[in-house]
């Protein structure tokens, strides 16, 4: 194919094609890594500067691949986010560690595709590996299945196609043959505090989420023991998903695992972890013990680009029952080939044309090892608590939640005489607003309890008590500032 320049791709060899274009992007990442310390962390250009730069016309003839690469940095300069930096605490977002992204820039150059062991027999062992070790991370049982997905979503999904499946089983009927339609309707059972993900999967199965019963939480955020005793007892015989939480996305609440699986195990239901970020805390004695009981259940998602900080796209799910998990997911077709002797990623995942995304997770966890998981966890925790304690004790604001582990709330304080919470909720709005604007740090907000509160999260490996530092002065300055 031509290019305007006359220049044809497939000239030359593979060396010189791909030379020029993957030493710019090299450069032009090295460069914007060296930045993250200086610039500002949130995004500083709006939609319609972006459209100006990014929305060019369709071109009719193709560019050097070079150019290409230099103009898309250009473009999008302004329009990204610091998360791979230290003081983005934003939502749950990790970095990417060094073995992590330039095994992740591998995949991509070896380009295979992760269907089975026949379309990418390294991928494959890779996969199969890092499936192992994640269990003995997390403490899971040894015959666990499991599958590598695009993030806790799809392990969400994956995870309760196997609890739907199994749930069904048990009634003589098989679902992926004969459709929910006519089935058993299947209840699923969470607390109130449960991440819409949990809501998202459950519509896309076909549950539907009317089936969806919200059960209430404790002051801690913990789902009630007695709340979900009484609701599975209403209809002993319904098939039944009970989801509990190991880290919510407010306060990382864990729930109560030693108390609640047992109560769900008397009514025959199937129990399902959210630890999209939380479950990783099995790595470190000094927080494991949030998770006590945790091994007892069915199944169990979470997160690789949380806290193990690898690139975007990686999320992992694990199933107690082998054979509901691969029941609910495994098709075979006559033009492929598959392995006696290897373990085949399609039988376990909801994608067939699918990036080798374990090699990345080898290699983050090559590079931290069980002791260096462990430390960066603690590392965060301990960096979530100082910012949170903080700056809630600085004038204007207010703690709202002390980390349990890395996710705390504090909130900003309208300091008029006779300020309503409606005040209070805009002044937090709009201190979030300033120091995002600022460009030293960058935060979310949240309703929690039916307050407005800035949540805090700490997950990103290069997180240092220098960035906790520089981020509380930061807020201090600006809450002096006038309204």
């Amino acid at each position: 194919m031509a290019t305007e320049n006359g220049a044809v791709l497939g000239d030359g060899d593979g060396r010189s094609i791909f030379k020029e274009s993957l030493e710019e992007a090299a450069t032009l990442a090295m460069s914007y890594l060296a930045k993250l310390d200086q610039g500002p962390v949130g995004a500083t250009a709006d939609a319609a500067l972006l459209r100006t730069r990014i929305a060019k016309p369709l071109p009719r003839y193709g560019l050097p691949a070079q150019q290409i690469v230099r103009e898309l940095a250009a473009d999008v300069d302004g329009g990204l986010h610091g998360v791979a930096g230290g003081r983005f605490f934003a939502w749950v977002i990790g970095g990417s560690l060094p073995a992590a992204l330039a095994a992740d820039w591998l995949t991509s150059a070896w380009d295979q595709n992760a269907h089975n062991y026949g379309t990418g027999p390294a991928a494959a062992i890779t996969e199969e590996v890092v499936g192992g070790w994640l269990k003995e991370v997390f403490g899971l049982p040894s015959q666990s299945s499991f599958a590598l997905v695009t993030g806790c979503q799809m392990a969400h999904f994956t995870c309760l196609a196997a609890a739907r499946h199994a749930l069904l089983a048990k009634r003589a009927w098989n679902v992926e043959a004969q459709g929910l339609s006519g089935a058993p309707p299947i209840r699923v059972m969470s607390s109130d505090q449960a991440h819409g993900s949990i809501d998202r999967a459950v519509g896309m199965l076909g549950i539907g989420t009317s089936n969806m019963v919200k059960l209430p939480t404790d002051s801690n955020g913990r789902l009630e023991a007695a709340a979900l005793e009484s609701t599975l007892a209403a209809q002993p015989n319904a098939p039944t998903v009970v989801v509990l939480q190991a880290g919510d996305l407010n306060i990382g609440a864990f729930d109560p695992f030693e108390i609640l699986i047992p109560i769900a195990k008397r009514y025959e239901a199937w129990v399902h972890i959210d630890g999209a970020f939380g479950l990783w805390v099995a790595a470190s004695s000094s927080y494991r013990h949030l998770l006590a009981g945790a091994g007892a259940a069915d199944s169990w998602a979470t997160d690789g680009h949380k806290w193990l900080n690898v690139p975007y796209d990686c999320g992992y799910a694990f199933v107690a029952d082998p054979k509901a998990h691969g029941g609910s997911m495994s098709h075979r077709a006559s033009y492929i080939s598959y392995s006696s002797d290897a373990r085949d990623q399609a039988d376990w995942n909801p994608e067939w044309s699918r990036r080798a995304r374990g090699f990345p997770s080898y290699a983050a966890i090559r590079q931290l090892g069980i002791d260096g998981i462990s430390d960066m966890i603690e590392r965060c925790c301990t960096h979530a608590r100082s910012l949170v304690t903080e700056i809630g004790r600085l004038p204007g604001a207010e703690l709202v939640w002390e980390p349990q582990i890395n996710q705390g709330l504090v909130r900003f304080l309208d300091l008029k005489a006779g300020a309503s919470q409606r005040d209070h909720d805009r002044r937090t709005d709009e201190m979030i607003g300033k120091i995002n604007a600022a460009g030293e740090a960058f935060f979310s907000g949240t309703t929690w309890r039916g307050r407005r509160a800035m949540r805090v999260s700490v997950c990103n490996w290069q997180t240092t008590g220098a960035d906790v530092t520089r981020t509380v002065r930061n807020v201090a300055e600006l809450l002096r500032c006038p309204p």
